[in-house]
């Protein structure tokens, strides 16, 4: 009989609370948060699964042979790098970094260690967009000659004091946060860029 692979997710906030229901054909066994109420609010709803304060502790145990890591963007290298360390399989959130030199890393040990990693660009999976990939590769639009997209995130009130905001923990503004899917969905579209030019800047609109 197959075993039943054994899932750690580290980060119990909204995504990792997602990605918990989607674990089809794997057990969650440990849930781990800097908070430790949030982690036993996500356990609580898996028989038999823990809570930790303390991601080491999830990542160590011998039950665990994939890591969820759905945390704030600073701990995701760090996390996700002691994962692959650990010998554990990992779906790391995107934008999996926060710059390019700590995503180096993560490259570097993936391709050193007998492990999956993989980072978790959803939209790939929306009805939608897999309807128009279909349509892309049977040709019925031709070849493709450039991508447009446009993306934006809605806010709410106190959004400029959460985490995102800060620079430190986040990496960046929209670019990174949401900006990362029409980047990964351009290449799923038109494959790997030789070049890449582009410019960053800040836009928002005051409501009178």
């Amino acid at each position: 009989m197959n075993k039943i692979p054994g899932v750690a997710i580290l980060g119990c906030g909204l995504i990792g609370q997602k990605r918990s229901k989607t674990l089809a054909g794997a057990k969650l066994v440990v849930c781990a948060d800097v908070d430790k109420k949030r982690a036993k609010f996500l356990a609580d709803g898996f028989p038999g699964c823990e809570a930790t304060g303390d991601w080491h502790i999830a990542i160590e145990r011998p039950d665990v042979d994939i890591v969820i890591v759905a945390t704030t963007n600073d701990a995701l290298v760090k996390t996700s790098l002691a994962a692959i360390e650990a010998g554990k399989h990992v779906l790391v959130e995107k934008p999996a970094a926060r710059n390019v030199a700590e995503l180096d890393r993560l490259i570097e040990a993936a391709s050193k260690n007998d492990v999956q990693v993989r980072v978790g660009f959803n939209h790939r999976y929306h009805p939608a967009l897999l309807k128009a990939k279909e349509l892309v590769n049977a040709g019925e639009l031709g070849e493709l000659m450039f991508v447009r997209g446009r993306y934006g995130h809605g806010g709410r009130i106190g959004y400029d004091h959460e985490w995102r905001a800060n620079p430190e923990l986040s990496g960046g503004g929209e670019l990174i946060d949401q900006g990362v899917h029409m980047i990964d969905l351009s290449r799923w579209f038109l494959g790997n860029f030789r070049e890449i030019q582009g410019y960053a800047h800040t836009y928002f609109w005051i409501c009178q």
